[in-house]
């Protein structure tokens, strides 16, 4: 996310490798804490031990992201495909339930807020 938001900010193209159709549960660093914090208060009984994913449970593709970041930074290009990186995991999807279930975590912050702000971030601070 920060290579293609700074790129788009600047009016330069971002690189998409492989053909866009992967897919990935992206989430907020704000989910990623509130999950710890409940996890720190969590009865040791409870959580102690326990192996739990900290995301958003659904998953967009690279498509998406860059159709989205497109309207949240006005850039009106094109991305450049380039050959798949070896190495890459086509799709990925976090399996939220234990977290919900032994913590009570939902995720508070959606994809497209997060987006949103990480953007907002780039522009206050000079992409």
């Amino acid at each position: 996310m920060a290579i293609f938001c700074r790129k788009m900010l600047a009016g330069e193209q971002p690189t998409i490798y492989g053909d866009g159709e992967q897919s990935r549960d992206f989430t907020f660093i704000e989910n990623v804490v509130k999950g710890n914090l409940l996890a720190a208060a969590a009865p040791a009984e409870k959580a102690s031990g326990e192996v739990m994913n900290l995301a958003t449970g659904s998953r967009i593709t690279l498509n998406q992201v860059f159709q989205l970041l497109c309207e949240l930074t006005g850039y009106r290009g094109k991305p450049a495909y380039a050959a798949e990186r070896a190495g890459d995991i086509r799709d990925s999807l976090a399996d939220i339930s234990r977290a919900r279930e032994l913590l009570g975590y939902t995720p508070r912050v959606d994809f497209r807020e997060g987006l949103r702000r990480t953007v907002d971030w780039y522009r206050a601070n000079g992409g």
